[in-house]
Formats: C-alpha cells, sequence, structure tokens
C-alpha cells in the first residue's frame, strides 16, 4: 500500500512538550522506529509532521532578538523548521531502516503549500501562535506589523492567519521520488504558505496552515491509499470526559461526520484530525486511519484504531 502518515506534534517533542534539541532527537527517533516498522513491512511511505512547538521557538528568538535584528517571517519559520526536522527525520529513519536490514533511500522536501491571498483569515486573523508577553514586550513587535490581542490576566498574544490549503505545489516531486523508491518527508507543519503572484509566480506570507489538512490534500496528490493521522491516542473517542466515553472502531464517513456534527471532537485536538480524515474520503481517498503511532503497522494491516472507508467490495487490509 502507498501510505501517507501524520505525524502529531507529540511524536516530535519531550515529555511535557519540550523543544529542548536533546528531547527532539529521542522523540523522532522513537517515532521514525514505528515508521521504519511499516516500510520495513512492504508499505511505500511518505511521511509529514507538525512543526508547532519548534516555530514557538523561533518566534521567541525573535521577540528576544527583535531590537537587534528583524524578526523571521512565519513562511521562513516554517522552512527552517521543516529543514531541521526533516534532516533529523532521516538520520533517524536511516538508522531504524539499517538495523531492520531494509535498504531504502529516504529524502526530505522543503514543500510549498498554496493558499488564497482573498482567504478571510487574512483579514481577521486568529490563530494564536506563540507565548503570552506583557503590553511593554509586545509593542516593540506590533511596530513592526505583528499583531497581537490582550488576553487579559495571561498577556498579549501574537494572532496570525490560518488560511485554508488549496494544493501542495510541491507533491509533484513527492511522487517522483516516491516511484524511485524513496521514503519521504515532505510538507511539514502543514507546508510553507505561499500565494500566486501571477500565474508562474507564488511568494510567501505571515500565516500558519493546519497541518492535518494539509496532510489529507497531500495523501490525495500522491494517490496514497490510506492516510494515516498517528496521535497519542489509540483510537477517537465520542463522549470524551464522560461516563458515556467509548472509542471508536470501525465507522463509515457518513457516521464520523454525525459524531463530529455533535460536537465530540475538541477543536484544539482531535477535531482537525477528524475533519483531515473525512476530507480525504470526501475527495476520492480510500481509508483514513485515526490511531497511536506506535500501532500505525497493525493499523494499516490489520484495521486497529478508528478506521473510516470509502465503499470497497471487500476488506481488504493487508493487501
Amino acid at each position: 500500500m502507498r501510505v501517507l502518515v501524520a505525524l502529531g506534534g507529540n511524536a516530535m517533542t519531550g515529555p511535557g512538550g519540550s523543544a529542548a534539541p536533546h528531547e527532539q532527537r529521542h522523540a523522532i527517533q522513537k517515532a521514525m522506529s514505528h515508521v521504519a516498522d511499516l516500510v520495513a513491512a512492504g508499505h511505500d511511505v511518505a511521511i509529514t509532521h507538525g512543526n508547532g512547538p519548534q516555530v514557538g521557538n523561533i518566534l521567541v528568538k525573535n521577540e528576544l532578538a527583535a531590537h537587534v535584528v528583524p524578526p523571521v517571517p512565519l513562511d521562513w519559520c516554517g522552512a527552517q523548521t521543516q529543514g531541521t526536522i526533516g534532516f533529523t527525520m532521516l538520520d533517524a529513519l536511516e538508522a531504524s531502516l539499517a538495523r531492520r536490514g531494509v535498504e531504502r533511500p529516504v529524502a526530505a522536501i522543503v514543500t510549498r503549500t498554496l493558499v488564497d491571498a482573498d482567504d478571510p483569515g487574512f483579514t481577521t486573523p486568529t490563530k494564536p501562535v506563540g507565548r503570552y508577553l506583557p503590553r511593554e514586550q509586545a509593542e516593540p513587535l506590533m511596530a513592526l506589523g505583528q499583531i497581537w490581542e490582550d488576553r487579559g490576566e495571561k498577556g498579549w498574544r501574537r494572532v496570525v492567519a490560518s488560511p485554508e490549503p488549496l494544493e501542495v505545489l510541491d507533491a509533484h516531486t513527492l511522487l517522483t521520488l516516491m516511484k524511485a523508491g524513496y521514503v519521504v518527508v515532505a510538507a511539514g507543519g502543514g507546508g510553507v504558505p505561499v500565494v500566486r503572484s501571477d500565474a508562474a509566480t507564488v511568494h510567501g506570507v505571515e500565516a500558519v496552515i493546519d497541518k492535518d489538512l494539509t496532510a489529507a490534500l497531500l495523501a490525495r496528490a500522491i494517490d496514497a491509499d490510506a492516510l494515516v493521522i498517528a496521535t497519542d491516542v489509540p483510537h477517537a473517542v465520542v463522549g470524551w470526559g464522560t461516563p458515556d466515553a467509548r472509542p471508536l472502531g470501525r465507522v463509515t464517513a457518513a457516521e464520523l461526520e454525525g459524531y463530529a456534527a455533535a460536537g465530540h471532537f475538541a477543536s484544539g485536538s482531535m477535531g482537525p484530525k477528524v475533519e483531515a480524515a473525512l476530507r480525504f474520503l470526501r475527495s476520492g481517498g480510500r481509508r483514513s486511519i485515526i490511531t497511536a503511532l506506535d500501532q500505525i503497522t497493525e493499523a494499516v494491516e490489520h484495521g486497529l484504531g478508528t478506521v473510516i472507508e470509502n465503499p470497497t467490495p471487500a476488506n481488504d487490509f493487508g493487501r
């Protein structure tokens, strides 16, 4: 099977969300061990990932050094973190594959994602990023054109646009590499956000893109058999936090849409993952899976986790 694995932020950081370099390396090594199992089982694999904590680190550096050097724009933050996380993943994945006796080339692509310059998110940015600051520390950054909001007792926090992803512009490169046998890392953090200047050129913009929604686009663009959204829980759960809570196993897209409409999935956690899983299916994708990182191979081959499928003639897990 051709599989796109979307790794959540928990796969990139240490306990408590620590983004210290040694913690990140350890977490990525663990994540790549599970991905290597999937590759060793004979599947063609592409990987995408989050970058929230890493971008957060850069934003703190921006804040502390704003009086000395100009802050790095968000599109640059995305590209820088794609490069750092990508090469760290490649090192860890190569080592994990070698331990399994698997010879597969690996690559990472700095990937751009097209958004609409007229997306309403640009006129009314709502996505909070970075840390809280007192007003006197936020003001120099506002003077540089950033938008900050007063969040009460916690202080001021920057808000940015989070436009809808429209197209992963470098998907053709990813597909070419996969056809040549590569395991590829791409579209980290949802991709570097770009808009069209004209029919032939694009340029980066100050925005962040939901990584799970980009994963749904990318999975269709490479004609993946399955989109696997790896998280820190084995299933999506309905009734979370109530006595009626129960994990979802195999469900139809219509059933999952009903649960989402009823408010079972929080917008800041499981909600975007469920929406991405559904978007992949709505666009013609075959199977979406939401599951824990340590069971992605069993999920692909045996249907563990929350599995949502478009109608097919037969159950063909592990085909």
